[in-house]
């Protein structure tokens, strides 16, 4: 655990432009195992996280950024 001076019970560090956007994530530069994922946070400031939502299936699951490799993907029209 720690303490980040601009996280509290109300105050949140501002985020990108990038949250909402969706990516594609891999794991050990496996490619042939690509996840669809979806920007959910992205810190511009301290702590400078940024963690994806995946689906594996019915499962849900939220990584960093820092465990996994990804690419930023467009939305269909």
């Amino acid at each position: 655990m720690g303490i980040v001076a601009g996280v509290t019970h109300d105050t949140f560090p501002k985020q990108s432009e990038r949250v909402g956007t969706d990516v594609e994530v891999c794991f050990r530069y496996d490619t042939s195992h690509r996840l669809p994922g979806t920007v959910v946070r992205d810190d511009m400031e301290e702590p400078h996280l940024q963690v994806f939502r995946i689906q594996q299936g019915e499962v849900r699951r939220y990584i960093l950024s820092t465990e996994c490799q990804y690419r930023y993907v467009e939305r269909g029209i």
